[in-house]
């Protein structure tokens, strides 16, 4: 079978994966992540997918390989809102999250034989304001720290999604329909 490596080190999309029966090897990468001016939450999730994703074939070296990179953001009150810094700044992000226009956008790459191909997934959230008296409890779980928008919805944070339009594994960190559609594109065995 043909080898496919998760440029990735979240724990969420290698879990996602293996549910759907894709078991990869995980080769995480490092790459700059700092939001380019005037970059829009869907070129920026591309942008960086597609970043972690020749990084990661660079590092393999295999042209036959498969090397599949995420990259997963929320974006609310018009900002790309990432993993806030410290509890200061998730009650900013999380301020915003009840915002008409939040989303959480995943762009997902594909390498192989020295080709590479995008997809962009955006799935609209509702989300309800947190209480201040919950804030505090939220974040001394450790949830929020790591994650875009400070927020899991497979999580706690669930207690304030109303609703989402979309993709629910989306906002987990990898959209399963199109990553398995993206795969089967370039003959990657999966289904096997």
């Amino acid at each position: 079978m043909a080898s496919l490596f998760l440029a990735s080190s979240s724990p969420r999309r290698l879990a996602l994966l293996q549910q759907i029966g894709i078991h990869p090897v995980v080769h995480a990468v490092s790459i700059d992540e700092s939001v380019q001016a005037g970059e829009t939450p869907e070129a920026y999730v591309e942008r960086l997918a597609r970043s972690k994703a020749l990084a990661g074939a660079a590092g393999i070296g295999r042209p036959s390989a498969y090397v599949l990179a995420a990259d997963t953001t929320v974006s609310a009150g018009g900002e790309i809102l990432g993993k806030p810094a410290d509890f200061a700044d998730a009650c900013r992000i999380w301020s915003l999250l009840p915002s008409p226009d939040h989303c959480v956008l995943t762009g997902v790459a594909l390498w192989h034989d020295g080709r590479i191909e995008t997809r962009v997934v955006r799935t609209q959230v509702t989300f309800l304001p947190i209480p201040e008296a919950d804030r505090l409890a939220y974040w001394q779980t450790g949830e929020p720290a790591d994650k875009a928008g400070g927020y899991a919805i497979q999580g706690r944070a669930a207690l304030y999604v109303k609703a989402i339009h979309g993709c629910y594994s989306n906002v987990v960190g990898l959209p399963l329909s199109e990553t398995a559609d993206l795969l089967a594109q370039h003959q990657f065995p999966f289904r096997e």
